[in-house]
């Protein structure tokens, strides 16, 4: 296998709590906020802060192990809930941030950049640059030119489902939205459930809406409608939720009460037959059922596009604007730039990929393995709904409005009546 991701050639996107040591809640992931962890001691550069999203507890244990092989400086490891990370972000690191935090790529990178909320490390990136693709470097690109953000995973999102209890039914993977609905009605019958899916969390219903959206009109235009540029009362746009609403009757009941944890699990204990979701689904699975799960790209609905298109977003680390330790934090980056380290990391976290282009792809798993083929032939990649768009836009006005569709999807006139009116206030 080509060791150089090869989404480089590709069209990508360029251009995608208070505190948290304000309430206690945001202190650490928990409540009462447990002591930062402690990393790897030593070295010359003092101590360096990481806040991290990385709650669950194998991307913590993956990003634990990563950083004690840094040891030119002592490190703190600050976790903290990953949607509550999210949702306060723009407060953090207005307020007291560590020194490095975990982020995303393009758009939400440039949007912090752009406030002057992020240091430049373009000196870091002459030195890592040749590790990785032009397209990773773009996704890592301010709309200054500068670079801001070091790409470490990546991950592409699927219908998952467990070959077992396929084969034992006889299911057969969906070419076409017809094909799909007619599988669905069949799962039914089986007395399974057949679409995981939950939204407690306000994000995974994105993914449900980017990808109906790319089937039906293209990348090209879902992109212009994250960026404010088409009417989300346009035809199109109505078609979506139309789609979408015809496949409600399939999906697992009650999905705003449920984490995408709990889907997952309902999935790994066959009780669901199919879960659209990024790779890191895989994180749920015991580890002797890992090589149990596959999965297929969504299948076409327009013709013109066919399946060309997929969610792949990125994830990596910046240095906030405030870091007390710049330097340190400039090494921190290129350790975790490092191709041993996201082997590493790619070998404890099922659900990732490494991003640099020089990372030993030999020990991936199956799963792995076709995850970087999925992303290798795709046309187009796009970053996730909350990343393609306005931060605000999509905490504000998407989250609340897809929660409110799923729970009462026959309102749909209004809803994007009201989307569009929110988008016009805030795209100005």
């Amino acid at each position: 296998m080509n060791q150089r991701l090869p989404i480089s050639r590709r069209k990508l996107l360029l251009g995608a709590a208070a505190s948290f040591g304000v309430p206690a809640v945001l202190a650490g992931c928990g409540s009462g906020g447990p002591a930062p962890t402690p990393g790897q001691s030593g070295g010359n550069l003092g101590t360096v802060s990481i806040g991290s999203n990385a709650s669950d507890e194998i991307p913590k244990k993956m990003l634990e192990s990563v950083v004690k092989g840094f040891t030119q400086a002592t490190t703190r490891i600050n976790t903290v809930d990953h949607n509550t990370f999210q949702e306060n972000i723009n407060r953090y690191l207005r307020g007291t941030p560590e020194d490095v935090f975990t982020w995303f790529a393009g758009y939400r990178m440039q949007f912090f950049a752009e406030q002057g909320l992020a240091t430049d490390i373009s000196d870091v990136w002459q030195e890592i640059g040749g590790d990785y693709t032009q397209a990773f470097k773009d996704q890592s690109t301010g709309t200054d030119g500068k670079q801001y953000f070091v790409p470490f995973s990546y991950y592409p999102w699927a219908v998952f489902y467990r070959k077992s209890l396929w084969e034992e039914k006889g299911y057969e993977v969906p070419a076409t939205l017809d094909e799909f609905t007619a599988l669905a009605r069949r799962m039914q019958a089986d007395d399974i459930i057949p679409i995981a899916f939950a939204d407690k969390d306000g994000w995974p219903a994105m993914g449900t809406f980017d990808i109906l959206n790319m089937r039906t009109n293209g990348y090209d235009f879902h992109i212009s409608l994250m960026g404010g540029k088409e009417s989300w009362t346009d035809p199109k746009v109505r078609q979506v939720f139309d789609t979408w609403r015809g496949l409600m009757e399939f999906h697992q009941p009650a999905a705003l009460g449920r984490t995408w944890q709990e889907a997952a699990q309902s999935l790994a204990q066959k009780k669901t037959g199919m879960y659209l979701l990024g790779m890191f689904v895989a994180q749920q699975f015991p580890e002797a059922d890992r090589d149990d799960l596959d999965f297929f790209t969504f299948p076409e609905i327009n013709p013109a596009y066919g399946t060309d298109s997929i969610d792949a977003p990125i994830d990596g680390y910046m240095i906030s604007a405030k870091a007390k330790n710049v330097d340190g934090a400039k090494a921190l980056l290129k350790h975790f730039a490092q191709a041993s380290s996201q082997d590493i990391a790619a070998k404890l976290d099922p659900g990732i990929l490494a991003a640099s282009s020089n990372a030993d792809t030999s020990g991936y798993s199956a799963l792995q393995k076709r995850g970087a083929e999925l992303v290798s032939k795709a046309k187009h990649i796009a970053q996730f709904l909350d990343r393609d768009t306005r931060p605000d836009f999509a905490s504000t006005v998407m989250i609340p409005s897809l929660q409110s569709f799923v729970s009462e999807p026959d309102q749909l006139d209004s809803l994007l009546t009201s989307i569009e009116q929110q988008k016009a206030n805030i795209f100005r």
